[in-house]
């Protein structure tokens, strides 16, 4: 599938970390999100029905982020995978998550993992139709 949809700079605060006090402080996370599902029909029809409503998916995104309470952000980033591909008709999607500002001495940088999840066909989940 060639038609993708990128969503850049979803922010929210959240509460995913391995120290207590990621757990009880929090801090900032950014997520990049790149869909992969077929937008001929939104393209032919100009109706918002046919294609990702990507304003929804954001507010989502933030919320998990928000309410989540993960050590990993391996964790955090599948889950927010498994979410879109569990909610949506989407063929794929890639989620890039940042932990702005992490708590490691005399580092300045960021940390940043990318993960990207397929849905399932119907012949891997052992379903054979006839």
């Amino acid at each position: 599938m060639a038609d993708c949809l990128n969503i850049t700079d979803i922010r929210a605060y959240g509460y995913t970390g391995l120290l207590p006090e990621e757990q009880t402080l929090g801090q900032w996370f950014t997520v990049e999100l790149k869909v992969w599902l077929d937008l001929r029909p939104a393209a032919q029809s100009d109706a918002i029905e046919d294609t990702y409503d990507y304003s929804a998916v954001i507010q989502e995104i933030q919320a998990l982020i928000q309410t989540s309470r993960f050590k990993l952000i391996e964790r955090l980033a599948e889950a927010i995978a498994t979410h879109i591909l569990q909610s949506y008709a989407v063929q794929q999607v890639q989620v890039r998550l940042t932990k702005v500002s992490p708590p490691v001495p005399h580092f300045t940088g960021s940390i940043i993992v990318e993960i990207t999840r397929d849905r399932p066909s119907a012949r891997s989940q052992g379903i054979v139709q006839i």
